[in-house]
């Protein structure tokens, strides 16, 4: 690895102006029937040396893996704000993993998630998204990414629509629907990059999809389920008293040099006299994932309204919840979304994306 995991995380300034979503209220998902498009197909080619993780796409084996262009659309803010963003996606392999390059446009870094501030009074408050009507947080939130993998083939008419088939607007209980799969058996394996509550510290959370149903206290996030873990992942820092339980030890506020995060290792017990008015401190702790779900490896850089990702995963893990690339000799589909600074507002690469190996 070319740098340190705290290196790789930010080398443009970070955009803290509230998001264009204050502007006005937002129209809940629209229950549309998915179109059938013609498959993107991203071909894999054979890379004598792995890529140096770092977000940097300058490794050798880049300039040998074909580039395939992506549209994403029907997102929220982005460019002018109007939810578009133009992406590319490369891929390589050897032995034992699989690696993705993907660049794409994003005209903010996004890492300000629900911070709690400082009031004159000396109380605190998280920041909230006054137009979020529950899960849709648009204006406090962070950058994500998100993969989902066709596992087995199991769902039906993934080959003809992507991932548009598994996303369900305009149901109650929820501002922007929900995500499942048909039937009992359908699998899908999401690999989610969340930026402030995994991407700093190099991982993408691994997840999958099946066919449940949303529920308001069984199943809040119906289809959408996460693979086992052995420790580590992420935790709300509470209120307790009035005031954050933890902060992170160099007591910087997060607007002022310090971070939206805290990694665990740097918790300590939070010290009021620290902090002045207008003050901002991160609401989440962070640590990597150990088991199934700490398995893909993360790496990005932000600059000049451009992430630029790199992922790597085993080819082959054993995981039921997982894609595994057990026959190079076969396709595999695959669905992308980008989030800016949206909690569940993406765009999306509507075209069915194929993967192929060389």
């Amino acid at each position: 690895m070319k740098k340190t995991l705290a290196q790789f995380a930010v080398i443009a300034p970070v955009a803290l102006a509230v998001s264009v979503a204050l502007a006005a209220g937002r129209e809940p998902a629209p229950k549309e029937k998915p179109k059938e498009m013609k498959p993107l197909v991203v071909t894999a080619v054979a890379a004598t040396a792995a890529p140096a993780l770092d977000g940097d796409a300058r490794d050798a084996l880049w300039k040998n893996a074909p580039v395939v262009k992506m549209n994403a659309v029907e997102g929220y803010n982005f460019k002018d704000g109007k939810g578009k963003s133009a992406a590319t996606i490369q891929a390589a392999y050897d032995k034992d993993n699989l690696y993705l390059l993907i660049t794409y446009e994003d005209p903010t870094l996004s890492v300000r998630r629900s911070p709690y501030q400082k009031q004159k009074d000396g109380s605190w408050v998280m920041l909230k998204d006054p137009d979020d009507k529950g899960g849709d947080n648009c204006v406090y939130y962070e950058d994500k990414l998100a993969l989902i993998w066709n596992v087995n083939n199991s769902i039906v008419g993934f080959d003809r629509f992507g991932c548009q088939i598994g996303c369900h607007g305009g149901e109650p209980g929820k501002p922007y629907g929900n995500k499942y799969t048909e039937e009992a058996g359908e699998i899908g394996d999401i690999w989610h990059m969340k930026y402030v509550r995994g991407g700093v510290i190099g991982q993408m959370d691994d997840q999958y999809l099946d066919h449940t149903r949303f529920h308001p206290e069984t199943a809040k996030e119906a289809g959408r389920k996460s693979d086992a873990k052995t420790g580590g992942g992420y935790a709300d820092v509470k209120l307790v008293n009035g005031k954050p339980e933890f902060m992170s030890k160099d007591a910087k506020p997060a607007n002022k040099g310090g971070t939206y995060w805290i990694r665990e290792e740097d918790k300590v017990a939070f010290d009021d006299s620290k902090f002045k008015a207008g003050d901002e401190v991160a609401s989440i702790a962070i640590a990597p994932f150990t088991g199934d779900r700490g398995d893909i490896k993360f790496a990005a850089k932000w600059a000049n309204g451009k992430w630029t990702m790199e992922i790597a995963r085993k080819l082959v893990t054993g995981s039921k919840t997982d894609v595994n690339f057990d026959d190079l000799k076969k396709s595999y589909g695959f669905g992308v979304a980008f989030f800016d600074n949206a909690q569940v507002r993406h765009a999306v690469v509507k075209e069915p994306m194929v993967l192929q190996f060389k």
